[in-house]
């Protein structure tokens, strides 16, 4: 049988099917037009070792010699208790290749289990990976894990994943891999705070804009688990998998289990490269989100730093108008708009317009911010019930818990919430109803969705629950947008707690933290954005005095930080000075003439030595243009910058380059710099130099404070 071979924008993808096991062969730099011959691939048998060569399959299994961590782990059930299965023996069946796709599907006729694999290499050079476990058998099959893995070559022998916690989310870790099973485990229920968004294997060294690198996702909301499996026979895999509690998938005779996909990018040109790649697939859906509305995405004003849960028509309507005096777009109003809901302690799940603080409805805020000029946009939790709510007072037995028995104990409280059973089908409907009914009556343009806790102990039924859970939000999410096309949903988490796409198949936005301090934004986007592009990405000016941290940083540091995403505010500006205003209308103007740039091209991140000091930017897709930030994250070793690559232009077009933000004009001008007098260039107003020029010469940059930013415009001359 001929090898499956896939090529896509510089990546190719090798499969072979011989003696009638699927493995990935090569998944990497394109190998050109000939087809690849797998002789040379064959490994030798050493001493003390299976009689054949062993297969790292597409599925592996022991069955093929695999002492590695197995693809597919569970068994049937006879007479109610695991009694056989445990170790298939998968061989293929089928394989269909339809041009840039293919799905093999692989059987084991004795016990009756079938999976067919489908991979599709996107136009940009994406791969993605889902498989389907059917159960052909007379007994019930537990599926313990079904992964998704890919083979990555030994060269790759470092490790950079991501973590973080609340309000420090997407934070970057980095190791020499070793021999081994490196694995991330996510056990809250929901993504993670801690939460890999992407696993890079590469080069020793691999930089923002060099060496090879493998880098993968998993498109999942629940339980998961990313992992490394490095053997002592040198092969390597990169896969993932659904973390499934005990009993949780149980397929009957002729049920299935569908894995989410698993999307794995090669790059020879570092992780530049991987951004490129996704960004690429994101911006080709159907349904992403300036496809589906034809417009680009509207300034944001979100009252949650503003007020909080005090919530007063005219101080909103005060509000409304300084936000569209400024420039916004849309007005979003956050918690404590509903029911009994006036703290964090009552009302979740009980999704009626408050009486109490707003006796004639919402309508009168909504014509005052329609009247300005913006959309209406408003907060929700659906997941979440507090126990003083009218829902749990009514129906105790749609709260998660890990006993289905009256009066058995429920799991600790998070933030004063529970859980709602949405795998309970009258919860659902009743979440949907509430829901649908509330967009409805009103014009609400925009949902902020919540969820603001783990799944911990998370059981229905007396089972684990969080698999049937996730597909029920998932359904709630799609029934949603399927009666009301025209609302618009963010997915926030705690900020960024759920962010994957699995989530972004569904929603339009993500907030990437409930960190608005411009520092931690910083890294926080930079590395959210290695894998969503900004116009996904809820980015905000903050209060000048953070309320999650307690710095305080000039509005021209906070609104640099903020154009590099779906640009919004996220403060009481009634409180800002004539001065700060006059920088943040600014600041918005300038996102409004840039917004079709930063939301349609290449990101890029320049790699620089001094650890203090990070430039990144984004280049238009026929490089004609970009716009750059150049920031100072602290105090350097060295007394000057220093020449800076300016990365992602056409080295044959001559460009010219200009600094937009602070200008003499704004307030923070003088703060932003230590120095006697600036670079010449930028005294004289402009630069001019090739695009070659200006990446492996630089450019001299004004010796910037610490926390403090540099805007720079990039233009065809």
């Amino acid at each position: 049988m001929d090898p499956i071979y896939l090529r896509s924008a510089g990546v190719s993808l090798v499969v072979n099917c011989e003696a009638g096991q699927a493995q990935i062969a090569h998944f990497g730099p394109d190998l050109g037009d000939a087809l690849p011959q797998l002789d040379a691939l064959t490994p030798p048998i050493p001493h003390s070792a299976l009689d054949v060569p062993t297969v790292a399959g597409l599925i592996p299994q022991a069955s093929s010699g695999w002492l590695g961590r197995p693809g597919l782990r569970g068994s049937f059930l006879a007479d109610g208790r695991p009694g056989y299965g445990f170790s298939p023996a998968l061989r293929v069946q089928e394989v269909d290749v339809q041009q840039s796709a293919a799905t093999i599907t692989q059987r084991d006729d004795a016990l009756g289990l079938t999976i067919a694999s489908h991979l599709s290499l996107h136009p940009g050079g994406l791969l993605e990976l889902t498989h389907t476990l059917t159960n052909h058998g007379t007994d019930p099959y537990q599926l313990d894990e079904l992964a998704a893995v890919v083979p990555v070559p030994r060269h790759a022998d470092e490790v950079l994943d991501l973590t973080g916690r609340w309000c420090r989310e997407n934070h970057p870790q980095r190791a020499r891999l070793r021999q081994g099973t490196w694995v991330r485990s996510g056990r809250h229920g929901r993504t993670g705070h801690d939460s890999s968004l992407l696993v890079a294997l590469g080069t020793a060294g691999f930089a923002n804009r060099s060496g090879q690198v493998w880098a993968a996702h998993f498109g999942w909301s629940g339980n998961h688990e990313q992992f490394v499996d490095a053997l002592a026979d040198g092969r390597r895999l990169i896969g993932a998998s659904e973390l499934l509690g005990s009993g949780e998938v149980i397929l009957a005779p002729g049920e299935s289990y569908s894995t989410p996909a698993f999307f794995v990018s090669y790059s020879g040109a570092g992780l530049d490269g991987v951004t490129e790649q996704f960004y690429h697939w994101f911006r080709s859906r159907d349904h992403h989100v300036e496809t589906t509305t034809g417009r680009v995405r509207p300034v944001v004003l979100n009252t949650w730093e503003a007020v909080y849960f005090d919530h007063d028509l005219d101080a909103l309507t005060e509000l409304a108008a300084a936000g569209a005096a400024v420039g916004a777009e849309r007005f979003v109003l956050d918690d404590g708009w509903f029911s009994s809901r006036r703290d964090d302690t009552s009302g979740l799940g009980d999704w009626v317009v408050s009486d109490e603080a707003w006796p004639t409805g919402l309508t009168p805020l909504i014509e005052a911010v329609n009247g300005l000029g913006m959309e209406f946009g408003l907060w929700v939790e659906p997941e979440m019930v507090n126990l003083d709510s009218d829902v749990a007072h009514a129906h105790p037995d749609w709260i998660v818990g890990p006993d289905a028995r009256p009066g058995a104990r429920l799991p600790l409280e998070w933030r004063q919430q529970h859980i709602l059973d949405l795998t309970h089908p009258e919860a659902w409907q009743h979440v949907f109803d509430q829901l649908d009914a509330l967009l409805r009556e009103n014009n609400i343009a925009y949902l902020k969705w919540d969820q603001n806790r783990d799944l911990t102990e998370h059981g229905s039924s007396g089972r684990p629950s969080v698999h049937r859970q996730t597909w029920a939000a998932y359904r709630l999410l799609d029934a949603l947008r399927a009666a009301h096309p025209g609302v618009e949903i963010e997915s926030c988490s705690s900020g960024g707690a759920r962010i994957d796409l699995g989530i972004l198949e569904r929603t339009d936005r993500v907030w990437a933290s409930d960190c608005n301090d411009a520092l931690e934004r910083q890294t926080i986007q930079r590395w959210t954005q290695a894998v969503l592009p900004p116009e996904l990405v809820g980015s905000h000016v903050g209060p000048t005095h953070s309320h999650t941290t307690g710095r305080i940083h000039d509005i021209s540091f906070r609104a640099i930080t903020a154009l590099f995403g779906h640009f919004g505010m996220e403060w009481d500006i009634r409180q800002a000075s004539e001065a700060e205003r006059d920088t943040l209308a600014r600041a918005i103007a300038l996102y409004k003439r840039h917004r079709a740039l930063l939301h349609s091209g290449t990101r890029v991140n320049a790699d620089l030595t001094d650890e203090s000091l990070r430039l990144h930017g984004v280049v238009s897709a026929d490089r004609t243009e970009g716009l750059f930030a150049a920031v100072s994250l602290g105090t350097s070793t060295a007394e000057m910058p220093g020449s800076v690559p300016v990365p992602g232009l056409d080295p044959q077009r001559t460009y010219r380059v200009v600094v937009e933000l602070p200008t003499p004009a704004d307030a923070d001008y003088a703060d932003t710099f230590t120095q006697i007098q600036p670079p010449a260039w930028v005294k004289k107003g402009a630069l001019t130099a090739s695009g070659a020029f200006l990446e492996h010469v630089g450019i001299q940059l004004p010796i910037l404070n610490p926390e403090h930013a540099l805007l720079l415009r990039v233009s065809e001359a």
